[in-house]
C-alpha cells in the first residue's frame, strides 16, 4: 500500500467554502503545533506498526510556503499542514515522524 498526498490541516475539518472573519486566527499557535505533532505521531505510529504492508508515503508538498490548504475552505486563511515551515525548516512534527527509536 502507498499513502499519497499526505498533509494534515491544523484546523478542524470543514469543507464548506466561506469567508474569513476578523476573529479567525491564522497564526501557527503552540496549541495548533501540539495538535499537529500528535496527529502526525499517531499516523506514523500506525504506519510503522504496519510497515510490512506500507511501501511508501508521499506528501502533498514540501513546506507550508505554498499549501493548497491556504484559503481552503476559508478564503484568506493560512494553513500549516506540512512538516516544514515556510522557511523550509523542519517543524517539531517532523522530528516525531523521523524518530525511529520509538
Amino acid at each position: 500500500m502507498q499513502i499519497t498526498e499526505l498533509d494534515i490541516s491544523v484546523y478542524p475539518k470543514d469543507w464548506n467554502r466561506k469567508e474569513r472573519r476578523a476573529s479567525d486566527t491564522t497564526s501557527f499557535t503552540p496549541e495548533k503545533e501540539r495538535l499537529q505533532i500528535n496527529k502526525y505521531q499517531m499516523i506514523f505510529d500506525v504506519l510503522r506498526k504496519h510497515k510490512d504492508k506500507v511501501s511508501g508515503v508521499t506528501f502533498w508538498n514540501i513546506s507550508d510556503r505554498k499549501s493548497w490548504l491556504n484559503t481552503f475552505p476559508i478564503k484568506g486563511r493560512k494553513d500549516y499542514p506540512l512538516l516544514f515551515d515556510e522557511a523550509l525548516k523542519p517543524k517539531k512534527a517532523f522530528w516525531e515522524v523521523v524518530d525511529f527509536e520509538k
